[in-house]
């Protein structure tokens, strides 16, 4: 069929121009939009007034757009917190005109109010805010439909899926794909079987009828300086106006927000959660809705391909046709009533409905019910395990891939405890469950499945499995994946009135299978099977996971045994506590402590702990556990640690943890006794110190370690002034805050004190003078010459110059070669003293030299350390020359209660030990490398990025929003490491101006870490709200 054939209007931009001087009054430009049936242009007025001029389809009627028109101000009435076109009258005062084609065709034509944004299809994340967002929008505007009516609503339109099964059938040979149309007759036999038959039973009343990704308008609407919201603000199009059924409009809404998904399902959920919170949807239509978005994504793809036919060159007509086919595939995959089950909880009903009818029948018939196995579970005196993701019983476990070094620990354990059976909780989040077959992709970054949905009783190989009530055998399967099942069984089971549930056994034998057949009845106590070694079962620990499972989705010898935790309710209601059947007694199995949520720890600590101490990110975490280079939520989701450099050699490293805790066993006091480790110690450390740096004090913070070492500089020079360098910070104590310009010029601050004197930070990005001047650095030098002239001009001399050999706070600033070289000449000439605070950066994190300092060929008189020096524990140091130490002694004792501890002294030499043996400066050489040359590569595509810079694992990306003027990206930044978060990479946002990325990572970072971590900072860099 022709264009004109169709009654499309076909008016050339001048003519639309034309129309509305003639019509409106208005002088202005006109640009054509897509459409499918009507023509609408963009109208741009001289004075800056914008609107949509629209041009009805010949066979338009009028009583159609008097709908659209008393639909739209209905809804401006309604609900006016969001944004509505509104209808500009004619000159003549007229919503609607009429005009006349050069071909003769007469057309009804409208002037609508342009709204802004941009919109769903063009925005990237769709995060699940928005997405619920889009609900709340789709059900606020139904809400205000629910009394509207209008005689034209009632009109046949082939997008009204009152005649889906019509339209379809009527086009589906218009279909070219065999596969293709076999997939929509799946659907749709589906459809008219299942859901035909309910349609009447729905609410119904009049609905917009196309909230695609292409009318939906979303807006930018926190304009505070952490990050970015974005929500749903409007819709355009009414050209699709019904009288349908509500359910309809949010399966429309959520069909179109889930195209290009990796999840539909997921994105799905939170559309349906904001619906139902504004208008309330019922279980009928919530049984529905799988259904109806299967049949709008059918109806799409079939008037699709029969408008492709008929205008083949009308892009816009087959826009959403890939997608819409590859969505199809997808729904096809997820299971029905799984979808069903998400959607209630999205509702806040319990997911699975039938789930709380097994409950009752188990907690009544409990006395009919018998052993699983033939150990009692009560007086056997079972040990318990706690295997949840922050259990201290885990710590020993060195290597959470191993299942023989868990399984020996376990049973370890249980030999300890003189007892044959171990137990493993249900509904526990646990972190091991690494293979991939526990990795889903999600929409925005991997999530795992960790939520235990069984119960673990831990047996020796060969223990009898028995059937604790009467069934037959509904599947069974040797579920052989690296972490899977293994040898599984699952019984189905009939009670009272029909009502049906099912016991799965996991983990056994091989030969447990032998001899099964589907159907075939075990009678109360019968053998069913035997616990599998871990060569058979698996692969993990022995044991039995027995679950019980009120809906197998269809599937046959197989269902998970842990589901997603954005998913808990769902899983758990499919999957209900298996002690309603094993009956543990409350005193081997007490009720799990109780863990404190996110939210009531965020209130707890506003009310109980100071607001000064801040919290990272918008949405913060939950840590609970630390491993090498990741920490881990409460639900075992593991996040790549790129920002804390406290723990230098891997969060809780085997050797430090033993160390520490072999010490703390035997000894723990302080300096005023001999010990070994003390001296051991100062030794090591001197190994790693150019001379004369060699008289060492310990204490036990970098705060404590800078403060010292002001207090040696005033008294060896016995002088008061100091010079510190712009954005510096050098601890928390009030003699540091005096010397630190990021805190006394910050929020709260009060300038610096007399003695205190500052100088230009030797920025060659953003500072004087820039990385093109060879001079750079000796010309900064030049700034801590000045400061010695100013103190000599009021009759005084400098103490000491105090400075971060590579700047943290200031947001990561590396010195131009031959600062501190000429700075340290200078500040010696005066006779004060150089300190170096390698707090944040000692220890080889540079890669390069293992201090700062040595970047620059200097050695300080003073030399502070903390931070990585411990690992985590609080232990930190100073070291100076003979020269300045003999000067401290003055008759005044230094006594530090903690400083220099056994515990402290044994665990700093165990990160010596590891530093060297697993070769952890070269491998911050090589890591950072990587990591410095895919950021480069960054900046060449995103102009966001200003400048890189920093060496090894201690990097810093400044964010612009202009590379000229250098405008600091500040919510950007913010943004950016919100999103990493998101995607499970830990960075953080660093310098005065609050638009540096810091990257430090533990020195046991990966290759393949460094590799993800510039993957997904290139894909948040191109997501919306970052594009200018």
């Amino acid at each position: 069929m022709k264009p004109t054939e169709s009654g499309r209007p076909q008016f050339s931009t001048e003519e639309a121009q034309a129309l509305v001087v003639e019509t409106w009054k208005l002088k202005g430009t006109a640009r054509e939009l897509p459409s499918e049936r009507d023509q609408n242009f963009h109208i741009r007025a001289e004075g800056g007034a914008e609107g949509v001029l629209k041009i009805a389809n010949v066979l338009e009627k009028r009583e159609v757009l008097e709908l659209q028109v008393q639909a739209i101000r209905q809804l401006a009435r309604s609900v006016p917190d969001y944004a509505w076109p509104e209808v500009l009258r004619t000159s003549l005062g007229e919503d609607i005109a009429t005009t006349e084609h050069r071909s003769g065709t007469k057309h009804f034509v409208r002037l609508l109010e342009y709204l802004p944004g941009r919109f769903l299809s063009q925005v990237r994340p769709h995060s699940p805010d928005l997405l619920r967002s889009l609900g709340t929008f789709l059900g606020s505007m139904d809400k205000a439909f629910a009394f509207f009516h209008h005689p034209a609503a009632d009109r046949e339109l082939k997008w009204n899926m009152k005649f889906a099964s019509a339209t379809i059938r009527g086009s589906l040979h218009h279909i070219a794909m065999t596969e293709g149309r076999a997939l929509v007759q799946h659907f749709l036999k589906r459809y008219e079987e299942q859901i035909l038959p309910l349609l009447p039973r729905l609410r119904t009343s009049v609905i917009h009828n196309d909230a695609n990704d292409n009318n939906v308008l979303v807006g930018l609407v926190t304009p505070d300086p952490i990050g970015f919201d974005l929500k749903v603000t409007g819709i355009i199009d009414f050209g699709d106006m019904v009288a349908g059924f509500p359910v309809l409009e949010l399966a429309v809404g959520a069909t179109y927000a889930a195209l290009d998904k990796s999840d539909p399902l997921a994105a799905a959920a939170p559309i349906v959660a904001g619906y139902n919170q504004v208008f309330p949807l019922s279980d009928l239509e919530i049984g529905c809705l799988y259904d109806l978005i299967a049949m709008r994504l059918c109806l799409s793809v079939v008037i699709s391909a029969e408008q492709r036919k008929a205008e083949p060159a009308n892009e816009y007509l087959s826009i959403s046709e890939k997608p819409a086919w590859a969505l199809l595939e997808k729904w096809r995959d997820i299971n029905p009533g799984l979808a069903h089950y998400v959607f209630r909880g999205a509702c806040g009903l319990p997911p699975c409905p039938h789930t709380e009818k097994v409950r009752s029948w188990l907690r009544g018939h409990g006395d009919e019910l018998g052993p699983v196995v033939h150990i009692d579970l009560e007086k056997d005196r079972p040990l318990l395990f706690d295997l949840s993701v922050g259990s201290p019983q885990l710590s020993p476990w060195k290597d959470p891939e191993d299942m023989e070094e868990l399984g020996a620990l376990l049973f370890d354990q249980m030999v300890a405890a003189k007892t044959r059976v171990g137990i493993g909780r249900y509904d526990e989040a646990r972190r091991f469950y690494t293979s991939d077959i526990f990795k889903t992709v999600g929409n925005d970054a991997p999530e795992w499945r960790t939520v235990h949905l069984g119960i673990d009783l831990h047996l020796e190989p060969g223990s009898a499995i028995l059937a604790p009530l009467d069934g037959i055998v509904h599947s069974f399967a040797n579920n052989t994946g690296h972490l899977d099942y293994g040898p599984t069984i699952i019984l189905e089971h009939e009670v009272d009135g029909g009502l049906k549930f099912f016991t799965l056994f996991g983990h056994l034998t091989g030969d447990s299978l032998n001899g099964l057949a589907k159907g075939r009845v075990f009678k109360k106590g019968e053998l069913i099977g035997r616990v599998g070694p871990i060569g058979e079962n698996g692969g993990w620990p022995p044991h039995l996971h027995f679950q019980i499972v009120t809906d197998l989705l269809g599937k046959l010898g197989d269902f998970p045994g842990v589901g997603l935790p954005s998913q808990r309710n769902v899983w758990l209601s499919l999957s209900p506590d298996p002690n309603l059947i094993l009956k543990i007694p409350e005193n081997v199995m007490p009720p799990k402590t109780r863990r404190r949520e996110r939210a009531e720890i965020l209130d707890l600590r506003s009310r109980h702990l100071s607001p000064n101490l801040s919290i990272s990110y918008r949405r913060p975490l939950k840590i609970v556990r630390g491993y090498r280079q990741y920490l881990y939520d409460e639900n075992g989701q593991a996040y790549l640690d790129a920002v804390n450099n406290v723990p230098h050699v891997g969060h809780c490293h085997p050797r430090v943890v033993r160390a520490a805790q072999e010490q703390i066993a035997v000894l723990n006091t302080n300096t005023r006794y001999l010990h070994d480790n003390i001296v051991e110690y100062a030794i090591r450390l001197k190994e790693k110190l150019p001379d004369p740096l060699g008289v060492f004090f310990f204490v036990c913070s970098g705060s404590e370690a800078n403060d010292l070492a002001l207090r040696l500089a005033w008294t060896h020079t016995r002088k008061r002034d100091i010079i510190v360098i712009d954005g510096a910070y050098h601890g928390n104590l009030s003699s540091l805050i005096e010397v630190s310009p990021y805190k006394f010029d910050g929020p709260g601050g009060k300038g610096a004190p007399p003695h205190v004197h500052k100088v230009a930070a030797p920025d060659a990005y953003r500072g004087l003078y820039k990385s093109s001047d060879p001079d750079a650095g000796a010309k900064y030098a030049q700034h801590v010459e000045r400061a010695i002239e100013g103190i000599h001009r009021k009759g005084s001399h400098p103490a000491a110059f105090i400075c971060e050999s590579l700047m943290s706070s200031a947001g990561v600033i590396e010195f131009p070669q031959g600062y501190l070289r000429e700075a340290f000449r200078h500040v010696r000439r005066a006779g004060a003293i150089c300190i170096a605070d390698e707090v944040q950066v000692g220890f080889g994190r540079l890669g390069t030299h293992f201090w700062g300092f040595e970047t620059q060929g200097v050695v300080p008189d003073i030399v502070t350390m903390g931070k990585p020096i411990g690992n985590g524990h609080p232990l930190a140091a100073v070291v100076t020359t003979p020269e300045v130490a003999a000067s401290f002694k003055t008759g005044m004792e230094y006594f530090n209660t903690f400083g220099g501890n056994p515990v402290s002294c044994a665990v700093g030499l165990a990160v010596l030990d590891v530093l060297e043996e697993e070769r952890l400066q070269p491998n911050a050489f090589e890591v950072g490398r990587l990591l410095r040359t895919g950021l480069e590569r960054l900046k060449e595509r995103h102009r966001l990025i200003g400048d890189v810079r920093g060496s090894g694992l201690f990097l810093g990306v400044e964010l612009v929003l202009d590379r000229q003027t250098l405008e600091p990206a500040a919510a950007e930044a913010a943004y950016i490491a919100e999103r990493m978060k998101d995607k499970g990479i830990l960075i953080s946002t660093e310098g005065p101006r609050h638009n540096v990325l810091k990257i430090r990572p533990p020195m046991v970072i990966e290759m393949a870490d460094a590799v993800r971590l510039i993957d997904v900072l290139d894909q948040v860099l191109t997501e919306d709200v970052l594009q200018h």
